[in-house]
């Protein structure tokens, strides 16, 4: 028997009651979970362009975070009621609903954990949110800025309720890593201005960033934005010390790496699925193999005679290089170029899609690009952000598959896509309820399509493509073997029997990426403070290939690769066991 009314019962309905009960279908609940958010959360007002966030902060007190948990529970419930209702069992309501469940569930199992209680990372924690959504904020006219003086005025009372979360982690003993926890006081340092070996002593170097910040907005509210600047970076400079002074030593000797119970906990937050983690590091080792053969071949073609990571050092120093001036307009370039020659070959794309921003990453985070998505409506773009970390040459090698990945035909077609068919969704499926893993895996399929389609000219770039996955094959092996303490297969190159450290895990990620140093240094520390998140970029790319195969296989001779496309970057967020499903029936 299926949850809808008979035909005669429905004619029989009142108008009003019809909509009433529309108003309370699974999309429905999840909108208003979204509009109820926002008022919590004004960082993902801001993400969605929501101008009244602009002024405002989320209280990242276990109070707040208390609230958050609450609306989640309250949703849960009203998602029960709305599933028993006439109309709920259609194709679109039973997508938002399976989704809206799923992440809500992760959301508060990772909470409950008290995760929230020892959030210290260098990529991914209240902080960092606090100074990503300062570039996102509208910043047009005297209204938006003194809007943004207010956000200023309003980060002391942020971080603070941040840090009583962090005190709590410590009165309970659930310390956050101390490797992360290091690395976030030399960020503090560097977002107040402060050279790396002053003592808080209050000497800045150029105003950090939010006085670099400030300095943008117009004159006539220059006073009122230099004090507020003022504050907010004494907020920094005062978690920075009180990190220093108290935090540090009592995590000193916590354990970097999480275990098997924490780590399957964010797992499945990141990926939507509870993963078999064990077949998941031995699919990363197949896939390392793989890799390492094409790896070979494309060094060969290169520099005769030389290994895959002595053909990518002489690529360094002699291969194709472009100056730090230039690269923000070459990687728009090829950005452009891939939307020209895209659209209406393998993809349909709407005009305000087309549109995509190329940025320099202000200084002082993390070693790796990223992308920012369009507002929902289109009025701030969405931009691929590149850190240059001191560099002044950068290898296309490295940047070419990147930016496929981070911009285009990667995060952007399919956030942007998200965006643009939102009113045929929810707001929740096209921004809210975003899966880490759909959208890394659906990033790492578009570099392999552009490699597919022959947009990597020659071996350089596919030499510089093959790295970028045998880095996500990597991520697999370290991130699920330094956390779980797994053992290294017989067969492995390196250190074969022995069992996972977090310096073994470092020294492997090392060989096997072209990457520098300090690269390599920050992706470890990401890899410890998010565990679970730098597996979905492999593992999500099987779960799109796998849907392809499986649509492709249905359809046959008559299987249509663009209108596949358009309709799985229409689809939404899914996890990755919900994503394959769908993808399959396309």
């Amino acid at each position: 028997m299926t949850r809808t009314l008979c035909a005669y019962e429905d004619v029989r309905m009142s108008d009003t009651l019809r909509s009433d009960i529309a108003s309370r279908l699974p999309r429905q609940v999840a909108d208003s979970y979204v509009d109820d958010l926002i008022a919590l959360d004004p960082i993902t007002g801001t993400y969605l362009g929501v101008a009244a966030s602009s002024g405002r902060l989320p209280d990242f007190s276990p109070a707040g975070r208390a609230a958050v948990a609450g609306l989640a529970r309250s949703t849960l419930a009203r998602l029960d009621a709305a599933e028993r209702l006439p109309g709920a069992d259609s194709d679109a309501e039973r997508r938002c609903a399976r989704l809206l469940r799923e992440r809500l569930t992760a959301e508060l199992a990772v909470h409950e954990a008290d995760e929230d209680l020892r959030a210290v990372s260098n990529i991914h924690s209240p902080a960092h949110a606090i100074r990503e959504v300062f570039p996102l904020t509208p910043a047009d006219t005297d209204e938006d800025w003194a809007a943004i003086a207010e956000r200023m005025r309003a980060v002391p009372a942020a971080l603070a309720g941040y840090r009583e979360s962090l005190q709590l982690g410590l009165d309970r003993g659930l310390y956050g890593g101390p490797r992360a926890t290091a690395t976030f006081i030399g960020q503090l340092t560097t977002w107040a201005g402060e050279d790396e070996d002053t003592s808080g002593d209050g000497n800045t170097a150029g105003g950090g960033f939010f006085g670099e910040f400030a300095a943008r907005g117009p004159e006539a509210l220059r006073g009122e934005l230099e004090q507020a600047a003022g504050t907010a970076t004494a907020a920094l400079a005062a978690l920075r010390d009180w990190m220093r002074a108290v935090y540090e030593p009592a995590v000193a000797d916590a354990p970097d790496a999480v275990g098997r119970e924490r780590y399957a906990r964010w797992s499945r937050y990141f990926n939507g699925t509870d993963l078999d983690l064990d077949e998941a590091y031995a699919y990363g080792w197949s896939e390392y193999h793989r890799l390492l053969t094409e790896m070979k071949t494309e060094a060969a073609r290169i520099l005769p005679g030389a290994g895959p990571w002595e053909a990518l050092r002489h690529l360094d120093e002699h291969g194709t290089h472009i100056g730090v001036d230039e690269v923000q307009a070459w990687l728009q370039g090829l950005m452009d170029e891939a939307i020209e020659n895209l659209d209406g070959t393998h993809f349909e794309l709407a005009e305000r899609v087309k549109r995509v921003e190329s940025r320099i990453a202000p200084a002082g985070g993390a070693a790796a690009p990223y992308y920012t998505s369009p507002s929902e409506d289109f009025s701030r773009p969405g931009r691929t952000w590149l850190p240059t970390m001191g560099q002044t040459r950068f290898p296309l090698y490295d940047l070419v598959s990147t930016w496929y990945h981070e911009g285009v035909p990667g995060h952007h077609l399919q956030l942007a896509q998200w965006a643009h068919v939102a009113d045929r969704l929810s707001r929740y499926q096209a921004s809210v309820g975003l899966v880490s893993a759909n959208v890394e895996g659906w990033a790492l399929y578009a570099e392999r399509l552009m490699d597919e389609l022959g947009y990597l000219k020659d071996a350089e770039q596919r030499l510089g493509y093959l790295d970028c996955q045998m880095m996500r094959a990597t991520r697999v092996i370290v991130d699920i073997g330094m956390h779980l303490g797994l053992a290294i297969p017989a067969d492995s190159p390196f250190h074969p029997g022995e069992r996972w450290t977090v310096e073994l895990a470092q020294e492997f990620f090392a060989q096997h990426s072209s990457r520098p140093a300090d690269f390599v240094e920050s992706e470890m520390t990401r890899y410890l403070s998010m565990p679970g998140q730098a597996i979905g970029y492999k593992l999500g790319e099987r779960a799109w290939l796998l849907g392809r195969d499986n649509a492709r296989a249905a359809h046959g001779e008559a299987f249509d690769l663009k209108a596949w496309h358009m309709a799985a970057l229409s689809q939404g967020s899914l996890g990755l066991d919900d994503l394959v499903d769908e993808l399959s029936q396309l």
